[in-house]
């Protein structure tokens, strides 16, 4: 029998999908929001999800508080 595991690649594509479900779900869920408050609620949930400097989190969080998924979910 064939032993699964798991590469780099595979590693950073579950990080990645990792990234937009939550994403998509703070979208869902907090659309039209101040940013700040968007801001807060993606520190939260973020806390383990490496890549994500202040800035891109901002960003996220701007879309997201006009009314915008920025996951492409």
């Amino acid at each position: 029998m064939a032993e699964a595991s798991l590469t780099g690649t595979d590693v950073e594509h579950e990080a990645n999908r990792l990234l937009f479900r939550i994403v998509h779900e703070v979208a869902v869920g907090h659309a039209g929001a101040d940013v700040s408050q968007v801001v807060a609620v993606l520190r939260r949930r973020l806390v383990n999800v490496p890549g994500l400097d202040d800035h891109g989190l901002r960003r996220i969080a701007e879309e997201i508080s006009v009314g915008r998924d920025p996951s492409g979910l």
